[in-house]
Order: structure tokens, then C-alpha cells, then sequence
């Protein structure tokens, strides 16, 4: 795969181009140009969330009282009915009541939506959020 580089210029204002190079500074990047490609790819990620059929990966996290009755029984059970493939599982116990798990999730758009909403519902579930990711192809 070739990797040619073009370059194309940006006109800004003079205040969004200083807020520009105050995040380029407050975040390490090592250049505009570094900061730019990344909220280029930020932005392919999460338009590639839009088509319900397109292959993506996530990860959910949630923290639920593993005390509440049956829940996790309910969460194995919609992990393993899931129609998307669940890469890996991490799990730890926060205190006596609580737990944080995460879910690393490959599938298709509308099931790994899905499939979060069923696991969020949950009565017992504290938390629960999906990060959309994607692998862009630059």
C-alpha cells in the first residue's frame, strides 16, 4: 500500500488557528498537521457509525451490583445470544457491590446498538456506555 503524503492548505481565522495550535500544544501532538489527521479519522470513525450494515468494533463498559437478582445471568445470557462476536471480557470487582466489566465487540452496526440497549437496560446496571470505534483505512 503506497503511503504518498499530499499537502493542501487550510485558511482559518487568526483566533481558531491560535486555539488550534493551544490544542496542539496542551495535547503533545507534534504538529497542526498530526492534530488535523486525527480529527480527520475521528470523524471517518464516527460517520461509519451511520450505516447500520457496515462491520465496526466497541467497547461497552458498565458497572452494576452483581447482588441484583439474576442480572448476571441475564447479561451471560444476552452476550451469548448476541449476534456479534465478543473478542474479549475483562471484569473486576470494585467493592462488595459492585462491578466494572468491559466488552470488546466486532459486528454490524445495529447489532452491537443493539445489544448495548439490551445490556443497559438492565435493572442493576449503574452505568453503561459504548465507545464507537472503527479502524479507518488511513
Amino acid at each position: 500500500m503506497e503511503n504518498n503524503v499530499i499537502r493542501f492548505s487550510v485558511s482559518l481565522p487568526e483566533k481558531l488557528l491560535a486555539a488550534l495550535d493551544k490544542k496542539v500544544v496542551e495535547q503533545g501532538y507534534a504538529s497542526r498537521s498530526e492534530f488535523t489527521r486525527d480529527l480527520i479519522r475521528e470523524k471517518i470513525v464516527k460517520d461509519s457509525w451511520k450505516d447500520e450494515d457496515k462491520d465496526v468494533i466497541g467497547v461497552l463498559t458498565m458497572i452494576y451490583t452483581h447482588h441484583q437478582n439474576e442480572l448476571v445471568e441475564k447479561i451471560l445470557t444476552i452476550q451469548h445470544d448476541a449476534q456479534i462476536t465478543i473478542m474479549c471480557n475483562t471484569h473486576v470487582h470494585i467493592d462488595h457491590e459492585n462491578c466494572l466489566e468491559t466488552v470488546m465487540i466486532q459486528g454490524k452496526v445495529a447489532k452491537i446498538k443493539d445489544f448495548a440497549q439490551k445490556i443497559g437496560g438492565l435493572k442493576g446496571v449503574k452505568f453503561s456506555k459504548l465507545v464507537e470505534a472503527a479502524v479507518p483505512n488511513s
